[in-house]
């Protein structure tokens, strides 16, 4: 059984250490690397590359969302999940516009982080109730913050078909099970919506779809 491999970056070692033992409990999941910020974590990362990173926001040095920004750049299969004490509107679309794959408060419950962590993994994004959908739906539709998506977008109906189960946060093996393509092909379609689109990951594509009313958050 491959592992899931984690890391931890945040500056208050006893949240690592409360993380940690949660994690442990699991043995799907191993936490190869910790790190107290940002610069640490990308040295880490240069011997050791996680599958999912915890990443904490505020942190001295480097902090989360500028090493949110370095992962991606240089690591674009490794997810990011922000755990964090703020729950301000502008970082949640902020970061997930820039790549972010999910956001949890630090006061999430620990099953709701094995959950995101698993998502993350195995479908490239996490949103939970609390935060991701209400707040999509309140700052998209209300137009307090506009992403920047490609103007004159035309999508065929299998991409449509695809958009609409992606948002319903099912995986490629779920998705091709329902309309009859292997995973491999969902994936490509999932690319080709990206691409498209003009985001940088399936959270893009979500605010996309929200945003233009091919959804509802």
């Amino acid at each position: 059984m491959n592992k899931i491999k984690v890391a931890i970056a945040d500056d208050h070692t006893i949240f690592r250490d409360g993380l940690k033992i949660g994690l442990s409990r699991d043995e799907r999941l191993d936490v190869v690397l910790e790190a107290q910020d940002g610069n640490q974590l990308l040295q880490g990362m240069e011997s050791i590359v996680p599958d999912v990173i915890l990443m904490d926001l505020k942190m001295p040095g480097m902090d989360g969302m500028e090493a949110t920004n370095e992962v991606k750049k240089k690591y674009k299969d490794v997810k990011v999940l922000i755990v964090t004490m703020y729950d301000d509107d502008k970082f949640i679309i902020h970061l997930m516009e820039n790549g972010a794959n999910g956001y949890l408060l630090k006061n999430a419950d620990p099953d709701e982080i094995l959950q995101a962590i698993y998502a993350v993994h195995e479908n490239d994004v996490y949103f939970n109730d609390l935060v991701s959908k209400a707040l999509l739906k309140k700052l998209i539709t209300k137009g307090n913050v506009k992403p920047t998506f490609k103007q004159n977008i035309e999508l065929t109906e299998r991409e449509l078909e695809v958009l609409n189960l992606i948002c319903e946060e099912q995986t490629a093996a779920e998705i091709g099970a329902k309309i009859f393509l292997s995973p491999r092909s969902v994936e490509g379609i999932r690319q080709r919506l990206i691409e498209k689109v003009g985001v940088r990951n399936t959270a893009g594509l979500v605010m996309f779809a929200v945003k233009n009313g091919i959804v509802k958050a």
